[in-house]
């Protein structure tokens, strides 16, 4: 697993910019047949699962998609923002907190209406063992980090 002194790097990020735009398109052309498992540092000997995140600039007002690891949670779908321990949070989490209301690719479920939120310190400190479970590098990447990864809670709506 990288650092995040690494991940700041312009080609580390020019790799990650590009290979989530092809995760986007295979998850999309095979309808989460292929790219909806995060196969990377702890995902390697178990696969994480992950969802398509839709989202619009709050500055530019372009529609992003976004591939991203989730916990499900009854009906409700979980995400970090960790950006991979970097200092700040990533462009989709605030996002998300200007224009709450959006849409999920789910495997096998589809484009789903939902609502973002993020979750209060009780919920985070509930949910944080079990995305750690999830994905072990969490647990890494905020180790290092200098922020606490907002844990934000997608509800259907």
């Amino acid at each position: 697993m990288p650092t995040a002194q690494q991940l700041i790097s312009p080609v580390a990020t020019t790799v990650l910019k590009y290979t989530a735009k092809a995760q986007v398109a295979v998850f999309k052309l095979t309808d989460g047949r292929v790219g909806s498992n995060w196969r990377i540092g702890a995902g390697f000997r178990k696969p994480v699962p992950t969802l398509l995140l839709e989202h619009r600039g709050r500055k530019s007002g372009r529609s992003f998609t976004t591939p991203l690891v989730y916990l499900e949670d009854g009906d409700a779908f979980v995400l970090v923002a960790s950006h991979g321990g970097l200092p700040k949070n990533p462009q989709w989490y605030h996002n998300l907190v200007a224009d709450p209301d959006t849409h999920i690719h789910v495997k096998g479920q589809g484009r789903l209406a939902v609502r973002a939120r993020v979750a209060s310190p009780e919920e985070r400190a509930a949910l944080w063992p079990r995305l750690v479970d999830l994905y072990a590098d969490l647990a890494r990447s905020q180790s290092w980090s200098v922020r606490e990864f907002p844990v934000v809670i997608l509800s259907p709506r």
